[in-house]
């Protein structure tokens, strides 16, 4: 059984575990007889849900979503699996949570934070997504006080989409050098003069920037040392590729469960691995990130808060 189960989650397809069993001198084993087996990683995988997040404050915290094919009603289905990792009070990455969604809505994504916060996440001073807007309203709902990063890739695929093809490369390289500067008074002073160079020749991808301006650029509140961590989904893109290779195997899962059990395990596998490697942050640069992302290191915000001062002397 434990080799079966075993097989399930390194993503063995039944054919190969079956031809493993048949080799170790037993019986074929059906694909239904190898789910059945997998099941006994059930208790596992909801303990390993629902643990309490007591390893605060998750000062960064990185939400994404996958499709899945699953069957539902005698139909098959796309439903949204949604991941949320945090870094811990001890600079380790951590897997907070995981759910399946019907669709991707703004509903769902305040279900499944309010779910975190009921198990202990606190402490959180950045939010790096995409930016679906029933995912940006969730954060601001649920999250007050935190600011949202959007994931620079994720919006330079939509920026590019707004230039001719031939000219890609060229803007391309030009919003990369606005994440190529070394403080935040730099990367603030490029960003502006990209948006110029844009706006004599791809006047609608300049627009666009310059809208995005204070999303794409929430990371420079925070420490130097972190902000290639912070400002994309980048560092999750090797966990997704390595439940895309073994979900692909699976195809078409039976039901939801089936999609939690086998992407639970997974992401426990991986918990447990980046709980004994070396920190992915300093606790230095959390503690500095802490302190410095109150309200008034942001810019928006202070002034926000100036303007509230003055009101209140005015009508003293």
């Amino acid at each position: 059984m434990q080799v079966v189960t075993e097989c399930y989650v390194r993503g063995v397809s039944t054919r190969r575990v079956d031809g493993l069993v048949r080799t170790l001198g037993l019986e074929g084993m059906s694909k239904s007889q190898v789910s059945e087996l997998a099941k006994e990683l059930d208790p596992v995988v909801d303990g390993f849900r629902n643990r309490p997040l007591d390893d605060g404050p998750y000062t960064f915290v990185w939400l994404d979503a996958m499709t899945q094919r699953c069957r539902e009603g005698g139909r098959v289905v796309n439903v949204v699996t949604a991941i949320a990792v945090g870094v811990n009070g001890d600079g380790h990455r951590e897997i907070l949570g995981l759910d399946v969604f019907t669709s991707e809505d703004g509903a769902a994504w305040t279900t499944f934070l309010r779910g975190l916060i009921a198990r202990g996440l606190s402490g959180v001073k950045l939010v790096t997504s995409d930016a679906h807007t029933g995912l940006r309203e969730a954060i601001a709902s649920e999250l007050p006080g935190c600011s949202w990063q959007r994931c620079r890739t994720h919006f330079m695929r939509n920026l590019l989409t707004k230039v001719p093809k031939s000219a890609a490369g060229l803007v391309a390289t030009l919003v990369r050098s606005i994440f190529a500067q070394p403080t935040s008074k730099e990367v603030w002073a490029q960003h502006e003069r990209v948006a110029n160079e844009l706006e004599h020749r791809f006047p609608v991808a300049a627009e666009v920037l310059r809208e995005a301006t204070e999303d794409i650029l929430a990371f420079t509140t925070f420490p130097e040392s972190v902000w290639r961590q912070i400002w994309s989904n980048n560092p999750q893109e090797r966990l997704n590729r390595e439940i895309r290779r073994r979900s692909d195997v699976v195809g078409i899962f039976p039901n939801r469960d089936a999609i939690i059990r086998l992407i639970g395990a997974v992401l426990g596998e991986y918990n447990d691995e980046w709980t004994v490697t070396r920190r992915y942050m300093s606790i230095g640069a959390l503690e500095k990130a802490q302190a410095d992302a109150g309200d008034d290191a942001n810019p928006a915000v202070r002034e926000t808060a100036e303007e509230s001062r003055l009101i209140k002397q005015l009508t003293a």
